[in-house]
């Protein structure tokens, strides 16, 4: 049961962010609940496809979602993801465990560049742009996708902010839309990579329902709140939770 509470506590903040969260998750069940991180990775990865599910509805429902790049990013992250969660077979448990905090910062350092600095440099191109077209679409969306999902794969962390920062900078989204737009692109990805580690065999059915039972409806009602709440938490908390995530895994016991 505190798998559970402790779950739906994170699901809030994950659904107003937009984010998956495999990242945090999979630092508390590493960390607080002595999880094994191989089991950690698959079963928190496995869980936001449920979670995207309620999540990515929830913002389509408040008009956050833009369908046809969500679908089309998605489906190229999904193959990543299947390869990525081979990779990370093969990997021992301790060094898998510091490279996926090292990747959970280097996500947040790249976020808080893109909100923070949002005039400097590559961040300077304005929402208010169009995005790509034409085969100039398709060839964003799969370098996008292919990548964020063998990062994905690999280290279980949704590589949310990764996958944010491509349609802020690439598809010159609004804050809200790559919120949104993020839940949509981590589904087809969430629904390979846990495949891939079924087919390896870190999936634990019992720990799965807890940790999607407590995610599944903290993130419904977490989206409902992206919206209504001061942009300047949003930011905030999209920056603030990879760095939680990676800290507790490397400082954590």
């Amino acid at each position: 049961m505190l798998i559970v509470l402790v779950m739906f506590a994170l699901g809030l903040l994950l659904g107003f962010i937009g984010a998956g969260g495999a990242g945090v998750v999979i630092a508390v069940l590493t960390v607080v609940f002595g999880i094994p991180i191989h089991t950690a990775l698959g079963t928190s990865l496995s869980a936001m496809i449920f979670t995207m599910i309620s999540g990515a509805y929830s913002h389509f429902r408040e008009g956050n979602v833009v369908v046809k790049n969500g679908i089309a990013i998605g489906i190229f992250g999904a193959i990543g993801a299947f390869i990525g969660a081979q990779i990370a077979a093969g990997l021992p448990a301790k060094e898998l465990k510091w490279m996926t905090a090292c990747m959970l910062l280097l996500s947040a350092l790249l976020l808080f560049l893109r909100i923070f600095f949002a005039n400097k440099g590559i961040f300077s191109r304005s929402e208010s742009e169009e995005g790509p077209v034409g085969i100039s679409f398709w060839l964003t969306a799969s370098g996008l996708g292919l990548v964020t999902g063998v990062l994905s794969g690999t280290f279980g962390i949704g590589a949310t902010p990764f996958i944010q920062i491509g349609l802020l900078i690439f598809f010159h989204m609004s804050i809200h839309q790559s919120a949104g737009t993020t839940m949509l692109v981590i589904l087809p990805i969430a629904l390979l990579g846990g495949l891939g580690y079924l087919t390896a065999g870190h999936l634990d059915v019992l720990l799965l329902f807890k940790v999607t039972t407590g995610l599944i409806v903290g993130a419904y009602i977490g989206a409902k709140f992206t919206r209504r709440l001061d942009p300047f938490i949003l930011k905030i908390s999209m920056v603030a939770v990879p760095i939680f995530g990676g800290l507790l895994l490397l400082f954590g016991r």
